[in-house]
């Protein structure tokens, strides 16, 4: 089955570099693989994975992640599996999107 994606460019995940302590929790709990470690610090390799789940910035210990949280556009995401196309909120006025 193919990888669900989400909305390209539009993730809220922000991670704070410095801040990390490199404890790997947010690779433990991603339900995506957003996040590897790598000397000893979290990066994120794939953003548009990421389903804002919260989950990362919920059990960081350091509060190194930020999402906005919430149900994003999974109505999008759904469509464009169902489809077989690119996930599309289905906004063409880029100020009113998702």
């Amino acid at each position: 089955m193919k990888q669900l994606r989400y909305l390209r460019n539009v993730s809220t995940l922000k991670l704070d570099v410095e801040t990390c302590i490199g404890c790997g929790m947010c690779t433990i709990v991603c339900p995506h693989a957003v996040f590897v470690i790598e000397d000893s610090k979290a990066r994120i390799v794939d953003l548009d994975a990421c389903m804002e789940c919260g989950a990362c910035a919920v059990n960081c210990p350091v509060d190194a992640i930020a999402v906005r949280s919430g149900v994003g556009c999974a109505t999008g995401v759904i469509q464009g599996a169902l489809q077989r196309t690119e996930p599309t909120c289905g906004c063409s006025d880029k100020s009113s999107c998702c």
